[in-house]
C-alpha cells in the first residue's frame, strides 16, 4: 500500500467537470420526446391497420374477382384460398398499399393516422421526420406477406420479434428502427 501523501488544501474546492452534452439531447423519461412504449405503438398500428383494412378491401375485392375470372387454370382458387392469380394480386396490392401508406405518412408528416390519434411521431436519426428511404426501410418487413403459404405467419413472427426488440431496448427502438438507420418513435404530446 502506498501513501499518496496528505491531501492538499483546495482539492475539494475544484468543480467537477460537466459531461459533454449529447446531440440530440436525451429526452426526459416521460413526456414529449420520450421513447414510446410498445403498447402505445401497438394501439397506433392497430388503428392504422383497421383503416388500411377498409381501404384495401375496397380496392382488392374488384381486383381479386377480376383476376379469379381470368385465372382459367384454377377458377376461383385464387378467390377462395388457392394460390392462383387472385391471391397473388391481392398479396402484392396489399403489400404496396400498406408499405406505401406507412412510408409516405412517416416521411411526409412524421406520423400516421394511428400515431396522430395516440400522440406519437416517428423521427429520423437526426430528430427530424425520417426520409422516405428510412421510412421505406422501416416498414419493408410488410412485404414478407406476399410469400405463398407462410407469408402471413412469417409477418406475424416478424411483428412479434419487433415488439420484443422494442421492449428489450432502453431507447425503445425495434429491429426495424435499427434497420432504417436509427429511426425512433417518440411521444408527440
Amino acid at each position: 500500500m502506498t501513501d499518496q501523501g496528505p491531501e492538499q488544501p483546495g482539492d475539494f474546492d475544484k468543480p467537477t467537470p460537466e459531461p459533454p452534452p449529447s446531440f440530440p439531447p436525451a429526452p426526459a423519461a416521460s413526456g414529449v420526446g420520450a421513447p414510446a412504449d410498445v403498447g402505445t405503438r401497438f394501439v397506433a398500428r392497430l388503428i392504422d391497420h383497421i383503416l388500411l383494412g377498409i381501404v384495401t378491401i375496397l380496392i382488392i375485392i374488384p381486383l381479386v374477382i377480376a383476376a379469379a375470372f381470368a385465372d382459367v387454370s384454377t377458377g376461383f382458387g385464387g378467390l377462395f384460398g388457392g394460390f392462383g392469380i387472385g391471391s397473388i394480386v391481392a398479396s402484392i396490392v396489399t403489400a404496396v398499399i400498406v408499405i406505401g401508406y406507412f412510408a409516405l405518412m412517416e416521411a411526409q408528416l412524421g406520423q400516421t393516422v394511428g400515431k396522430m390519434l395516440v400522440g406519437l411521431k416517428t423521427e429520423g436519426p437526426d430528430g427530424n421526420k425520417p426520409s422516405f428511404d428510412q421510412a421505406l426501410k422501416r416498414n419493408a418487413w410488410y412485404a414478407i406477406a406476399i410469400v405463398p403459404w407462410i407469408g402471413g405467419l412469417a409477418q406475424l413472427a416478424v411483428a412479434v420479434y419487433i415488439a420484443v426488440t422494442i421492449s428489450n431496448s432502453q431507447t425503445r427502438t425495434g429491429w426495424h428502427d435499427t434497420f432504417a438507420g436509427g429511426t425512433r418513435v417518440v411521444r408527440a404530446r
